[in-house]
């Protein structure tokens, strides 16, 4: 390669890694961003239902969803492109958050409260009020829909959370593809179709990778935002071992029904009383995930690539019958409609943003599945973090914290450590 070394190279180009090479582009480093993928956004990113809401287990999850909901609500100023072009924007619906013992709402919002994030408290009459045709009953805990106590009656009746700034973005693989074009701008290079086989180090130091090709491209800073791929080339560098956190890949399914009748949109809603979510989608349309409810069994896999992209009749027929149960006019169709993709997912569904025992190798991995809507600050917390370690500092014995531009909240990067504990109060599913 005759062009100048690169200061970073990035291995990966979703979500997280368009941001990351756009924030560390903005620090004067020349970045190179490779990707095995043939564009941006065309791995597990697009398969993401890119929803935006603030409701996290830790002060670090929410005030970091806070903080980039204000970059996503002002996408064009975030980019800063010039020239026309498609963007991706997001949809401030709002997002109900149902009640469950799994998370108690009293903690929800003493974070929001901390937070400065506004939130309504809503009791079942309300529930009704503003999402016509709900069915508010209680059903804890998650059952399998074939399970006769699925469709038991109900215990009682729900509260929720509503959050009004909370929605969604309209095209995720198109928002990754706009981070990709800004960082592009700056001079950041991306090499697609090409797959690292290699991390090169010297002592304890990184030195470069080498791509399937045979070349080799040397940068004294990589970072690990691969998503389900991610494992495999920390086992190349060599990484992992003082990780406390493990993260494997998870394949995931998200369907699409129409929305229920008499709706024209609906907020987001998060139910994990009966282990659903959904969201409205252009075209009258529903988005439909799951929560992860300890009666599914998870799909682990040992490779991303051999998943399976199309959706199942068994999976879908259990996701919607889910948000069906709570919105009864919601059709279950024969026919499944949606997309499978593969997530990176953590021990305690929190990801790892972090330097490694190899000095010059950072990762950003665990990400998928409710990292989506944090991936502009994310961006800005890696090139703090290459910064600020790059330059001496120690994060392990004392974590950067980033004090967010648009809310000034604090957020102590040492939550999303390699070597923390998992919480016994961690969410474990999605919710994060």
């Amino acid at each position: 390669m005759t062009t100048r070394r690169p200061d970073v190279v990035v291995v990966g180009a979703g979500v997280i890694g368009a941001a990351v090479a756009l924030e560390l582009a903005r620090t004067g480093r020349q970045v190179v961003v490779v990707d095995k993928a043939g564009a941006a956004g065309h791995g597990s990113t697009s398969a993401s239902s890119a929803i935006i809401r603030f409701n996290y287990s830790t002060f670090a999850g929410v005030a970091t969803a806070w903080e980039a909901q204000h970059l996503w609500a002002s996408w064009p100023e975030h980019l800063r492109l010039t020239g026309a072009r498609p963007l991706a924007a997001f949809h401030r619906t709002g997002a109900v958050l149902l009640d469950s013992p799994a998370v108690a709402p009293s903690e929800v919002a003493g974070l929001f409260d901390r937070a400065g994030i506004p939130y309504e408290r809503w009791d079942a009459a309300t529930l009704r009020e503003r999402l016509p045709g709900i069915d508010p009953g209680r059903y804890w805990p998650p059952k399998p829909v074939d399970d006769d106590a699925f469709f038991a009656r109900p215990s009682g009746e729900l509260g929720a959370l509503f959050m009004p700034d909370a929605g969604y973005v309209d095209d995720p693989q198109l928002a990754a593809q706009n981070l990709a074009d800004a960082a592009g701008g700056l001079g950041t290079r991306f090499l697609f179709h090409h797959t690292v086989v290699a991390v090169d180090r010297h002592a304890d130091r990184v030195t470069g990778i080498r791509l399937t090709d045979g070349a080799r491209i040397a940068a004294p800073v990589v970072v690990n935002a691969a998503g389900p791929w991610s494992g495999g080339l920390n086992r190349l560098a060599g990484v992992g071992g003082d990780f406390t956190i493990g993260v494997r890949p998870l394949r995931e399914e998200v369907h699409q029904v129409a929305l229920p009748t008499g709706h024209t949109t609906v907020p987001v809603v998060a139910d994990l009383d009966l282990g659903t979510y959904l969201r409205a989608a252009p075209g009258g349309h529903l988005l439909v995930g799951g929560t992860e409810p300890d009666c599914d069994p998870h799909e682990w896999i040992d490779d991303p690539d051999a998943a399976d992209p199309r959706p199942t009749a068994r999976r879908f027929r259990t996701q919607v019958t889910r948000a069906a149960r709570r919105f009864p006019s919601i059709g279950v169709p024969n026919r499944p409609l949606g997309t499978a993709g593969v997530y990176d997912v953590a021990d305690d569904w929190t990801p790892i943003y972090d330097r490694t025992a190899l000095d010059g190798y950072y990762v950003a991995m665990g990400t998928s599945g409710n990292q989506f809507k944090n991936a502009p600050l994310v961006g800005r917390f890696l090139a703090a973090l290459v910064d600020a370690v790059e330059a001496g500092h120690d994060h392990d014995r004392d974590p950067v914290r980033h004090r967010c531009e648009r809310t000034g909240n604090v957020v102590d990067l040492g939550a999303f450590s390699r070597r923390r504990p998992v919480r016994a109060d961690s969410a474990r599913t999605v919710m994060g």
